[in-house]
């Protein structure tokens, strides 16, 4: 029966190429979609690893991970220098990085901190940064771009760079009178890292000492006295620990501090609660890539219910030569399922000559590494489930076929 099943469908060959090709289109944009959201949210909780705690004045956890890691939106208030060195030099804390954001450069925020930054805080299962070019900042005026800044606007070691005052991506506040040295290219981690400039705690405070509220009251500065690069206060720190056991009790105690308000988060714990806000974004790109498989398996059913009424010619020469109706039953549900388990195969291997093709643009492009591989076990699942789904949408026609098969019998004129 299935060696007749495959010869019936040969004899369709165009009709059929098009459903298969339907089905395998519609098979790898779901997978499409899976793999992208898998790497998507592996990408996501790898933007920060290795960091126990990151503190910051008292705001939403949420918020204060987004613009302390993924450098979106502005801290309401600052911290201390004072605060942030009297927690750093805590028994239990093995290091403390400090950061200062609220400027930019050409639409990438600028983020002030020490080298030590590009030692302790890593991604991805602790790996830390790596230089593509050149070395961290050593001079007052030294800057380390991300990769896709130095990618985006064609820069590279030695290049001369403008910061400019405040986020904005259009800015005419520029500190154009203290202009940077490139010293150093990140290589990709396709994380937030990619996407920032990187400059000294003490640069910071030196492009802005001749600002007040804002404005600029001094164009041309003197020569910065040491004391004049202290920091007075910082946007947040990100803390490591010498024994992960002690998080708990130093968040609480953070939280309580009593010389100003602060809040410390877990970084894992508020990546869950932002991933559980942008978890209906995900839902939906899975329930639009389903209703396309939906339509898809429709095809399938439009495809081979359009030809029952020629194939009533063949019906009947089938029960001319002893077919019951049983058996025409299983040929068209044969069929369907020959469809749909050749669209599934046909759709994976689409997918995965895509990915050979362009997994390499992808990540350079939006850092989401998608390698070709086997299936796992929840795409074949998911495979699985499509192939049952054309077996199941294979049952309307052969139950049709089915019953014209008892009525016609031989009426049919050969």
């Amino acid at each position: 029966m299935s060696g007749l099943a495959l010869r019936s469908l040969g004899n369709r060959r165009f009709t059929v190429l098009l459903t298969l090709l339907s089905v395998a289109l519609s098979v790898a944009l779901l997978l499409g979609v899976e793999r992208i959201r898998i790497e998507t949210r592996s990408a996501f909780v790898r933007s920060v690893a290795g960091t126990d705690l990151i503190i910051g004045a008292r705001a939403h956890p949420v918020q204060l991970l987004l613009y302390s890691v993924f450098r979106v939106g502005d801290a309401t208030n600052n911290l201390d220098y004072a605060s942030f060195k009297e927690i750093a030099a805590r028994p239990d804390v093995a290091w403390a990085v400090p950061i200062s954001l609220g400027d930019s450069h050409r639409g990438f925020r600028v983020l002030g901190t020490s080298t030590d930054y590009f030692e302790h805080v890593g991604f991805s299962d602790d790996r830390r940064l790596e230089f593509q070019a050149g070395r961290p900042f050593g001079d007052l005026y030294d800057a380390v771009l991300g990769a896709d800044v130095a990618r985006d606007l064609g820069y590279a070691t030695a290049s001369r760079i403008v910061l400019a005052h405040g986020t904005a991506r259009v800015s005419t506040s520029l500190h154009d009178d203290q202009p940077f040295i490139v010293s150093g290219v990140l290589a990709r981690t396709g994380t937030p890292a990619d996407q920032s400039v990187y400059v000294s705690l003490e640069a910071i405070e030196a492009i802005h000492r001749n600002w007040r509220g804002g404005t600029r009251v001094a164009r041309t500065p003197t020569a910065p006295l040491p004391a004049e690069l202290v920091p007075t206060t910082i946007t947040a720190a990100f803390i490591g620990l010498k024994s992960r056991s002690s998080a708990f009790g130093l968040q609480r105690q953070i939280n309580e501090y009593r010389g100003e308000p602060l809040t410390a988060i877990l970084p894992g714990v508020a990546l869950s609660q932002l991933w559980s806000i942008l978890g209906s974004v995900e839902r939906a790109l899975l329930a639009t890539a389903a209703c396309v498989v939906a339509a898809a398996l429709m095809v399938l059913l439009t495809s081979v219910a359009a030809t029952l009424n020629e194939r009533r010619r063949e019906m009947a020469i089938l029960r001319a030569v002893g077919a019951a109706p049983r058996h025409i039953f299983a040929l068209l549900l044969m069929e369907a399922l020959a469809l749909s388990v050749g669209g599934v195969l046909a759709g994976y291997a689409l997918l995965e000559i895509a990915l050979g093709v362009f997994a390499p643009l992808i990540e350079s492009r939006y850092g989401l590494y998608l390698p070709g591989r086997l299936p796992t076990t929840d795409e074949v699942i998911l495979l699985a489930g499509i192939a049952a789904g054309g077996l199941m949408v294979g049952l309307v026609p052969a139950f049709i076929a089915y019953r014209r098969s008892i009525a016609d019998g031989m009426n049919v004129t050969l």
